[in-house]
C-alpha cells in the first residue's frame, strides 16, 4: 500500500492557456520568498501568458488558476 505522503508535493505540468486556447505545457516562475511559503506562477511554454500560481508552504500547497 502506498504511503499517503508520497502525494504531498506535485506540480502542474499542464494547463489552460486562455491566449492559447488549449491545455498547454506550463514553465514554473518563482515569485515571491514569503515568511509562510514561496509563491510561484505558471507560465504558458508558448506565449509566457501567466495560467496560475502556487503557493507552497510547510505542508500547505494551492494552485490558484489565472483569472
Amino acid at each position: 500500500m502506498m504511503n499517503r505522503n508520497s502525494y504531498d508535493d506535485f506540480d502542474a505540468t499542464e494547463l489552460y492557456c486562455p491566449r492559447c486556447r488549449r491545455s498547454v505545457p506550463v514553465r514554473k516562475h518563482l515569485l515571491l520568498v514569503l515568511p509562510q511559503g514561496d509563491k510561484y506562477e505558471y507560465r504558458c511554454a508558448y506565449c509566457g501568458c501567466s495560467v496560475g500560481e502556487k503557493q507552497e508552504s510547510g505542508g500547505d500547497q494551492k494552485i490558484i488558476p489565472a483569472r
